[in-house]
């Protein structure tokens, strides 16, 4: 598996956290319904955390995450644990096991490494979209066009511009 794109997405975070002054870092944001640009860090951060985690024993729950407010709250906490997400992911691929709850019920079924970090690249794209909006409330920031659109939207944008 190529995690270059995952390390380029995790690293466009970064610049962008490392622009921000921890107030607006952690200001709730009306367009997001209150949350924080922190909040989606965190929410990014942890769940690459949780693979990573799962990596030794073989079982991965999302649910079950740390949920540190301090990610949310410290941007320079934030901008180094985005590193250390950067410096583990590079793993081999192996199976794992994916439990999660729905409806009150828990289930577990078969994944693998290599289709959870992929999850995690979009989900974190996902997020970078919501974060997005709220950094182009901000003057101050220099965004990347491309931050939080999917590599599958930029290759249609292309196609179509020519």
């Amino acid at each position: 598996m190529d995690f270059i794109g995952i390390k380029n997405t995790l690293h466009e975070l970064k610049k962008v956290i490392e622009q921000l002054t921890n107030e607006d870092y952690t200001k709730p944001i009306d367009s997001l319904s209150g949350a924080t640009i922190g909040e989606h860090s965190r929410h990014i951060i942890e769940l690459f955390q949780s693979v990573i985690n799962a990596y030794e024993t073989g079982h991965l729950n999302y649910d079950h995450r740390e949920r540190n407010k301090l990610i949310q709250t410290n941007n320079e906490l934030a901008i180094s644990m985005i590193e250390k997400v950067i410096a583990s992911i590079e793993n081999p691929n192996k199976k794992l096991e994916l439990e999660h709850t729905v409806s009150g019920n828990s289930i577990v079924i078969e994944t693998n490494y290599f289709r959870e970090m992929l999850y995690n690249l979009e989900h974190c794209i996902h997020h970078q979209a919501l974060i997005k909006v709220a950094v182009l409330q901000i003057n101050y920031i220099e965004i990347n066009e491309y931050f939080g659109v999917a590599p599958s939207t930029i290759e249609y944008r292309k196609q179509c511009a020519q």
